[in-house]
Protein backbone atom coordinates (compact mmCIF):
# COMPACT_ATOMS: atom_id res chain seq x y z
CA UNK A 1 0.00 0.00 0.00
CA UNK A 2 1.15 3.46 -1.20
CA UNK A 3 2.27 6.18 1.74
CA UNK A 4 -0.95 8.52 2.44
CA UNK A 5 0.57 12.04 1.54
CA UNK A 6 0.90 14.84 3.89
CA UNK A 7 -0.22 18.40 3.28
CA UNK A 8 1.08 21.90 5.10
CA UNK A 9 -0.93 24.23 6.71
CA UNK A 10 1.04 27.13 5.43
CA UNK A 11 1.08 28.23 2.18
CA UNK A 12 4.00 28.18 -0.25
CA UNK A 13 6.77 30.70 0.36
CA UNK A 14 8.02 33.26 -2.73
CA UNK A 15 11.22 32.98 -3.71
CA UNK A 16 13.53 36.21 -3.83
CA UNK A 17 12.87 36.25 -7.67
CA UNK A 18 8.52 35.96 -7.19
CA UNK A 19 8.63 38.99 -4.67
CA UNK A 20 11.06 41.60 -6.92
CA UNK A 21 8.50 40.75 -10.11
CA UNK A 22 5.71 41.47 -7.51
CA UNK A 23 7.12 45.10 -6.21
CA UNK A 24 8.09 45.76 -9.96
CA UNK A 25 4.52 45.36 -10.82
CA UNK A 26 2.89 47.22 -8.31
CA UNK A 27 5.21 49.95 -9.17
CA UNK A 28 4.38 49.66 -12.74
CA UNK A 29 0.65 49.82 -11.60
CA UNK A 30 1.39 53.20 -9.13
CA UNK A 31 2.97 54.41 -12.63
CA UNK A 32 0.16 53.76 -15.02
CA UNK A 33 -1.99 55.61 -12.43
CA UNK A 34 0.20 58.81 -11.65
CA UNK A 35 0.88 59.38 -15.88
CA UNK A 36 -3.29 58.89 -16.73
CA UNK A 37 -4.40 61.37 -13.87
CA UNK A 38 -1.32 64.18 -14.96
CA UNK A 39 -1.97 63.58 -18.56
CA UNK A 40 -5.94 64.23 -18.11
CA UNK A 41 -5.20 67.61 -15.52
CA UNK A 42 -2.66 68.83 -17.79
CA UNK A 43 -5.46 68.25 -21.28
CA UNK A 44 -8.05 69.86 -18.56
CA UNK A 45 -5.98 73.19 -18.40
CA UNK A 46 -3.96 73.96 -21.45
CA UNK A 47 -5.96 71.11 -23.95
CA UNK A 48 -4.31 68.86 -26.17
CA UNK A 49 -2.35 70.03 -29.20
CA UNK A 50 -3.44 70.68 -32.39
CA UNK A 51 -7.26 70.23 -30.86
CA UNK A 52 -9.95 72.29 -31.27
CA UNK A 53 -11.00 74.49 -27.99
CA UNK A 54 -13.96 75.68 -27.24
CA UNK A 55 -13.50 78.96 -28.21
CA UNK A 56 -12.48 78.31 -31.80
CA UNK A 57 -9.11 78.38 -31.91
CA UNK A 58 -6.18 75.79 -31.79
CA UNK A 59 -4.20 75.79 -28.87
CA UNK A 60 -0.89 74.35 -27.30
CA UNK A 61 1.49 75.51 -24.90
CA UNK A 62 3.29 77.37 -28.00
CA UNK A 63 0.29 78.11 -30.44
CA UNK A 64 -2.99 80.15 -30.57
CA UNK A 65 -5.30 80.89 -33.61
CA UNK A 66 -7.09 84.41 -33.48
CA UNK A 67 -9.39 85.62 -36.18
CA UNK A 68 -9.44 89.18 -37.24
CA UNK A 69 -12.35 90.99 -38.90
CA UNK A 70 -11.06 93.70 -41.03
CA UNK A 71 -12.32 96.13 -43.14
CA UNK A 72 -11.18 95.28 -46.87
CA UNK A 73 -10.01 98.73 -47.37
CA UNK A 74 -6.88 97.45 -45.43
CA UNK A 75 -6.51 94.35 -47.28
CA UNK A 76 -3.35 95.03 -49.99
CA UNK A 77 -1.38 96.41 -46.21
CA UNK A 78 -2.53 93.46 -43.65
CA UNK A 79 -1.90 90.62 -45.86
CA UNK A 80 1.41 91.66 -46.80
CA UNK A 81 1.74 92.49 -42.79
CA UNK A 82 0.46 88.69 -41.56
CA UNK A 83 3.08 87.13 -43.63
CA UNK A 84 6.00 89.74 -42.02
CA UNK A 85 4.31 88.95 -38.79
CA UNK A 86 5.01 85.09 -39.20
CA UNK A 87 8.32 85.67 -39.59
CA UNK A 88 9.02 87.50 -36.74
CA UNK A 89 10.06 86.49 -33.13
CA UNK A 90 6.64 88.06 -31.84
CA UNK A 91 4.30 85.91 -34.18
CA UNK A 92 6.55 82.70 -34.00
CA UNK A 93 3.70 80.77 -32.15
CA UNK A 94 0.73 83.29 -33.63
CA UNK A 95 -1.54 82.18 -36.64
CA UNK A 96 -3.53 85.04 -37.76
CA UNK A 97 -6.71 84.74 -39.68
CA UNK A 98 -8.11 87.46 -42.08
CA UNK A 99 -11.58 87.89 -42.21
CA UNK A 100 -12.62 90.67 -44.82
CA UNK A 101 -16.10 91.99 -43.68
CA UNK A 102 -17.74 95.24 -44.29
CA UNK A 103 -17.30 97.67 -40.97
CA UNK A 104 -21.25 97.29 -40.57
CA UNK A 105 -20.96 93.84 -41.70
CA UNK A 106 -18.30 93.07 -39.10
CA UNK A 107 -20.63 94.46 -36.04
CA UNK A 108 -23.82 92.27 -37.02
CA UNK A 109 -21.07 89.12 -36.91
CA UNK A 110 -20.30 89.77 -33.42
CA UNK A 111 -23.85 90.36 -32.15
CA UNK A 112 -24.94 87.10 -33.62
CA UNK A 113 -21.74 85.61 -31.85
CA UNK A 114 -19.35 85.00 -34.95
CA UNK A 115 -16.61 82.51 -32.86
CA UNK A 116 -14.15 83.17 -35.41
CA UNK A 117 -13.49 86.88 -34.73
CA UNK A 118 -10.83 88.14 -31.91
CA UNK A 119 -10.01 91.46 -33.02
CA UNK A 120 -12.44 93.55 -34.89
CA UNK A 121 -10.41 96.63 -36.88
CA UNK A 122 -13.31 98.45 -38.94
CA UNK A 123 -12.44 101.51 -41.24
CA UNK A 124 -13.73 103.70 -38.40
CA UNK A 125 -15.44 103.98 -35.10
CA UNK A 126 -18.51 105.72 -36.98
CA UNK A 127 -20.70 102.66 -35.74
CA UNK A 128 -18.90 101.84 -32.23
CA UNK A 129 -21.70 103.58 -29.99
CA UNK A 130 -24.24 101.90 -32.09
CA UNK A 131 -22.25 98.41 -31.83
CA UNK A 132 -22.30 98.66 -28.31
CA UNK A 133 -25.87 99.55 -27.46
CA UNK A 134 -26.81 96.72 -29.46
CA UNK A 135 -24.25 94.33 -27.55
CA UNK A 136 -25.54 95.58 -23.95
CA UNK A 137 -29.13 95.25 -25.60
CA UNK A 138 -28.50 91.46 -26.52
CA UNK A 139 -25.59 90.37 -24.12
CA UNK A 140 -24.66 92.93 -21.35
CA UNK A 141 -21.11 94.52 -20.96
CA UNK A 142 -18.29 95.72 -22.76
CA UNK A 143 -16.53 93.35 -25.51
CA UNK A 144 -14.47 95.39 -26.39
CA UNK A 145 -11.20 94.86 -23.93
CA UNK A 146 -8.71 97.44 -25.65
CA UNK A 147 -8.77 99.85 -28.47
CA UNK A 148 -6.09 101.32 -30.41
CA UNK A 149 -6.17 103.64 -33.91
CA UNK A 150 -3.78 101.99 -36.64
CA UNK A 151 -3.75 104.21 -39.77
CA UNK A 152 -5.84 107.23 -40.77
CA UNK A 153 -7.76 107.78 -43.77
CA UNK A 154 -10.43 111.01 -44.85
CA UNK A 155 -13.08 110.60 -47.68
CA UNK A 156 -12.35 111.96 -51.35
CA UNK A 157 -14.11 111.59 -54.84
CA UNK A 158 -12.01 109.86 -57.25
CA UNK A 159 -13.06 111.07 -60.69
CA UNK A 160 -11.98 109.87 -64.08
CA UNK A 161 -10.18 113.14 -64.89
CA UNK A 162 -11.83 113.73 -68.06
CA UNK A 163 -15.69 113.21 -66.70
CA UNK A 164 -14.29 115.90 -64.13
CA UNK A 165 -13.01 118.65 -66.01
CA UNK A 166 -16.35 118.23 -67.84
CA UNK A 167 -18.27 118.35 -64.48
CA UNK A 168 -16.56 121.35 -62.97
CA UNK A 169 -17.36 123.50 -66.45
CA UNK A 170 -20.63 123.03 -65.09
CA UNK A 171 -20.34 122.45 -61.30
CA UNK A 172 -17.37 124.40 -60.33
CA UNK A 173 -17.09 123.33 -56.43
CA UNK A 174 -17.57 118.80 -56.34
CA UNK A 175 -19.47 118.63 -53.34
CA UNK A 176 -22.18 115.83 -52.69
CA UNK A 177 -24.95 118.81 -53.68
CA UNK A 178 -23.28 119.43 -57.05
CA UNK A 179 -23.77 115.25 -57.53
CA UNK A 180 -27.22 115.59 -56.45
CA UNK A 181 -27.95 117.98 -59.21
CA UNK A 182 -26.02 116.07 -61.80
CA UNK A 183 -27.54 112.78 -60.67
CA UNK A 184 -31.02 114.86 -61.33
CA UNK A 185 -30.16 115.58 -64.69
CA UNK A 186 -32.29 114.04 -67.03
CA UNK A 187 -30.44 113.93 -70.19
CA UNK A 188 -27.18 113.12 -68.10
CA UNK A 189 -23.91 114.30 -69.44
CA UNK A 190 -25.82 115.52 -72.71
CA UNK A 191 -26.92 118.31 -70.52
CA UNK A 192 -23.91 118.19 -68.16
CA UNK A 193 -21.14 118.87 -70.59
CA UNK A 194 -23.18 118.05 -74.64
CA UNK A 195 -21.59 114.46 -74.26
CA UNK A 196 -24.46 112.19 -74.93
CA UNK A 197 -22.39 109.46 -75.90
CA UNK A 198 -20.85 109.44 -71.96
CA UNK A 199 -24.87 108.17 -70.96
CA UNK A 200 -26.09 109.18 -67.62
CA UNK A 201 -24.06 110.66 -64.89
CA UNK A 202 -22.93 107.51 -62.99
CA UNK A 203 -21.90 107.87 -59.27
CA UNK A 204 -21.09 105.49 -56.79
CA UNK A 205 -20.87 104.46 -52.58
CA UNK A 206 -20.99 101.88 -50.85
CA UNK A 207 -24.25 100.21 -48.80
CA UNK A 208 -24.49 102.20 -46.02
CA UNK A 209 -26.45 99.47 -43.73
CA UNK A 210 -22.79 97.28 -44.96
CA UNK A 211 -20.01 99.33 -44.96
CA UNK A 212 -18.25 102.38 -43.20
CA UNK A 213 -18.25 104.55 -46.21
CA UNK A 214 -21.49 104.26 -47.24
CA UNK A 215 -22.45 105.19 -44.10
CA UNK A 216 -19.80 107.98 -43.79
CA UNK A 217 -21.48 109.23 -46.75
CA UNK A 218 -24.56 109.60 -45.56
CA UNK A 219 -23.33 111.10 -42.41
CA UNK A 220 -21.54 114.16 -44.68
CA UNK A 221 -24.23 114.42 -47.02
CA UNK A 222 -26.57 115.58 -43.85
CA UNK A 223 -23.41 117.50 -42.30
CA UNK A 224 -23.15 119.22 -45.58
CA UNK A 225 -27.04 120.32 -46.18
CA UNK A 226 -27.27 121.77 -42.80
CA UNK A 227 -23.80 123.01 -42.79
CA UNK A 228 -22.05 122.30 -39.81
CA UNK A 229 -19.13 120.14 -38.54
CA UNK A 230 -20.70 119.26 -35.16
CA UNK A 231 -23.47 118.70 -32.99
CA UNK A 232 -25.35 117.05 -35.50
CA UNK A 233 -29.06 116.40 -34.24
CA UNK A 234 -32.46 113.76 -34.58
CA UNK A 235 -34.20 117.46 -36.07
CA UNK A 236 -31.21 118.10 -38.76
CA UNK A 237 -32.25 113.91 -39.38
CA UNK A 238 -35.68 114.08 -39.79
CA UNK A 239 -36.34 117.51 -41.61
CA UNK A 240 -38.23 116.99 -44.43
CA UNK A 241 -36.24 119.06 -46.86
CA UNK A 242 -33.19 116.80 -46.04
CA UNK A 243 -35.47 113.72 -46.27
CA UNK A 244 -35.96 114.65 -49.90
CA UNK A 245 -32.68 115.95 -50.99
CA UNK A 246 -30.98 112.59 -49.34
CA UNK A 247 -33.65 110.59 -51.31
CA UNK A 248 -33.19 112.52 -54.88
CA UNK A 249 -29.03 112.22 -53.88
CA UNK A 250 -29.80 108.08 -53.26
CA UNK A 251 -32.34 107.46 -56.09
CA UNK A 252 -29.54 108.14 -58.69
CA UNK A 253 -26.62 106.36 -57.07
CA UNK A 254 -24.99 103.47 -58.85
CA UNK A 255 -23.87 100.19 -57.25
CA UNK A 256 -24.28 99.76 -53.73
CA UNK A 257 -21.44 97.51 -53.33
CA UNK A 258 -20.24 96.07 -49.22
CA UNK A 259 -16.60 96.74 -49.83
CA UNK A 260 -14.92 99.53 -50.67
CA UNK A 261 -12.05 98.15 -52.06
CA UNK A 262 -14.41 95.73 -54.50
CA UNK A 263 -15.98 99.35 -55.55
CA UNK A 264 -12.83 101.15 -56.41
CA UNK A 265 -11.52 97.82 -58.43
CA UNK A 266 -14.21 97.67 -60.24
CA UNK A 267 -14.49 101.16 -61.49
CA UNK A 268 -10.35 100.55 -62.31
CA UNK A 269 -11.46 97.05 -63.83
CA UNK A 270 -14.29 98.51 -65.79
CA UNK A 271 -13.69 102.10 -66.55
CA UNK A 272 -16.31 105.14 -67.03
CA UNK A 273 -18.92 102.38 -68.23
CA UNK A 274 -19.35 101.68 -64.77
CA UNK A 275 -18.81 104.90 -63.21
CA UNK A 276 -17.93 108.44 -63.68
CA UNK A 277 -16.89 109.22 -60.02
CA UNK A 278 -16.83 107.51 -56.82
CA UNK A 279 -17.13 108.22 -53.12
CA UNK A 280 -14.52 106.20 -51.16
CA UNK A 281 -10.92 106.53 -48.69
CA UNK A 282 -8.75 108.01 -49.82
CA UNK A 283 -6.02 105.20 -49.23
CA UNK A 284 -8.40 102.70 -51.61
CA UNK A 285 -7.66 105.76 -54.26
CA UNK A 286 -4.32 106.22 -53.64
CA UNK A 287 -3.82 102.56 -53.84
CA UNK A 288 -5.54 102.22 -57.52
CA UNK A 289 -3.79 105.62 -58.61
CA UNK A 290 -1.17 103.58 -60.68
CA UNK A 291 -3.53 100.95 -62.03
CA UNK A 292 -6.12 103.26 -63.13
CA UNK A 293 -3.60 105.13 -65.63
CA UNK A 294 -2.40 102.85 -67.89
CA UNK A 295 -6.19 101.23 -68.63
CA UNK A 296 -8.31 104.11 -68.94
CA UNK A 297 -6.54 107.42 -68.46
CA UNK A 298 -6.02 109.46 -65.32
CA UNK A 299 -7.91 109.30 -61.92
CA UNK A 300 -8.85 113.06 -60.28
CA UNK A 301 -8.61 113.07 -56.47
CA UNK A 302 -10.84 115.62 -54.66
CA UNK A 303 -11.74 116.20 -50.96
CA UNK A 304 -15.53 117.19 -50.30
CA UNK A 305 -15.77 120.60 -48.30
CA UNK A 306 -17.00 118.26 -45.21
CA UNK A 307 -14.87 115.59 -44.19
CA UNK A 308 -14.18 112.94 -41.60
CA UNK A 309 -11.37 110.77 -40.35
CA UNK A 310 -11.50 106.96 -40.88
CA UNK A 311 -8.86 105.83 -38.15
CA UNK A 312 -9.33 102.39 -38.26
CA UNK A 313 -9.70 100.97 -34.96
CA UNK A 314 -8.28 97.96 -33.87
CA UNK A 315 -10.80 96.25 -30.89
CA UNK A 316 -9.60 93.17 -28.93
CA UNK A 317 -12.33 91.62 -27.81
CA UNK A 318 -13.57 90.47 -24.07
CA UNK A 319 -16.03 88.04 -26.02
CA UNK A 320 -17.11 84.88 -24.19
CA UNK A 321 -15.40 82.73 -27.10
CA UNK A 322 -12.33 84.89 -26.48
CA UNK A 323 -9.33 83.08 -24.63
CA UNK A 324 -6.77 84.80 -22.87
CA UNK A 325 -4.38 83.64 -24.86
CA UNK A 326 -6.15 84.38 -28.21
CA UNK A 327 -6.33 88.12 -26.42
CA UNK A 328 -2.56 88.27 -25.59
CA UNK A 329 -2.53 87.10 -29.28
CA UNK A 330 -4.32 89.85 -30.55
CA UNK A 331 -2.21 92.53 -28.68
CA UNK A 332 1.26 91.56 -29.92
CA UNK A 333 -0.55 91.54 -33.51
CA UNK A 334 -1.45 95.03 -32.54
CA UNK A 335 1.95 95.98 -31.37
CA UNK A 336 3.29 94.71 -34.48
CA UNK A 337 1.20 96.63 -36.64
CA UNK A 338 2.03 99.97 -35.08
CA UNK A 339 6.31 99.43 -35.42
CA UNK A 340 7.88 101.86 -36.99
CA UNK A 341 8.57 99.10 -40.30
CA UNK A 342 4.79 98.30 -40.68
CA UNK A 343 3.24 101.35 -40.36
CA UNK A 344 6.01 102.63 -43.22
CA UNK A 345 4.17 99.88 -45.28
CA UNK A 346 0.88 101.91 -44.64
CA UNK A 347 1.69 104.93 -45.72
CA UNK A 348 3.24 102.96 -49.19
CA UNK A 349 -0.84 102.20 -49.45
CA UNK A 350 -2.05 105.75 -48.99
CA UNK A 351 -2.75 105.53 -45.20
CA UNK A 352 -1.74 108.19 -42.96
CA UNK A 353 -0.13 106.28 -40.27
CA UNK A 354 -0.91 106.19 -36.49
CA UNK A 355 2.65 105.90 -35.50
CA UNK A 356 3.64 109.75 -35.27
CA UNK A 357 6.88 108.78 -35.43
CA UNK A 358 6.87 107.78 -39.17
CA UNK A 359 6.85 111.31 -41.49
CA UNK A 360 4.06 111.39 -44.05
CA UNK A 361 6.23 114.80 -45.60
CA UNK A 362 8.74 112.59 -47.88
CA UNK A 363 10.11 112.35 -51.20
CA UNK A 364 9.01 108.79 -51.21
CA UNK A 365 5.55 109.23 -50.24
CA UNK A 366 2.21 109.05 -51.82
CA UNK A 367 1.63 112.31 -50.54
CA UNK A 368 4.34 113.79 -52.85
CA UNK A 369 4.29 111.35 -56.03
CA UNK A 370 0.89 111.81 -56.27
CA UNK A 371 0.11 115.42 -55.89
CA UNK A 372 -0.54 115.57 -59.32
CA UNK A 373 -3.50 113.66 -59.48
CA UNK A 374 -5.08 115.83 -56.14
CA UNK A 375 -3.86 114.01 -53.74
CA UNK A 376 -2.89 116.36 -50.74
CA UNK A 377 -2.65 116.62 -46.58
CA UNK A 378 -5.07 119.31 -46.38
CA UNK A 379 -8.57 117.99 -45.81
CA UNK A 380 -10.71 120.85 -45.06
CA UNK A 381 -13.21 121.00 -42.45
CA UNK A 382 -13.53 118.01 -40.04
CA UNK A 383 -16.48 116.80 -39.19
CA UNK A 384 -17.57 114.77 -35.73
CA UNK A 385 -18.48 111.36 -35.02
CA UNK A 386 -22.69 111.69 -34.31
CA UNK A 387 -24.20 110.17 -31.25
CA UNK A 388 -25.62 106.71 -31.73
CA UNK A 389 -29.07 107.81 -31.85
CA UNK A 390 -28.55 109.98 -35.07
CA UNK A 391 -26.60 107.44 -36.96
CA UNK A 392 -29.50 105.10 -36.45
CA UNK A 393 -31.85 107.49 -37.63
CA UNK A 394 -29.85 108.43 -40.59
CA UNK A 395 -29.49 104.74 -41.20
CA UNK A 396 -33.28 104.39 -40.95
CA UNK A 397 -33.97 107.51 -43.09
CA UNK A 398 -31.57 105.70 -46.18
CA UNK A 399 -33.43 102.96 -45.98
CA UNK A 400 -36.83 104.38 -46.50
CA UNK A 401 -35.30 106.17 -49.60
CA UNK A 402 -33.96 102.94 -51.00
CA UNK A 403 -38.11 101.84 -50.90
CA UNK A 404 -38.32 102.16 -54.99
CA UNK A 405 -35.35 100.21 -55.70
Amino acid sequence: MSPTPTYSSEPPKLTPLGKLAIIAFVAACAFGAYYLFSSQHRQSTTGHENAPSSSGGLFSANNVTIGIAYGTEKRNWLEWAVGEFAKSKAGKNITVNLIPMGSLEGAHALLDGDQRINAWSPASALYKDAFLQDWQVRRGGNPILKEDQLALSPMVFVWWDERYQAFIKKYPNPTLDSIQKALGEKGGWATIANKPEWGLFKFGHTNPNESNSGLMTIVLAAYGFHQKTRDLTLNDVVDVKFQNWLSDLERGVTGMSNSTGNMMREMVLKGPSSYDALFVYESVAIDYLKNAEGRWGSIRVTYPQYNAWNDNPYYILDAPWSSPEQRKAAQAFLDFLLSEPIQREALKHGFRPANTNVAVRTPDSPFSQFAQYGVQLDIGSVCEPPKAEVVNNLLASWQRSQGNR
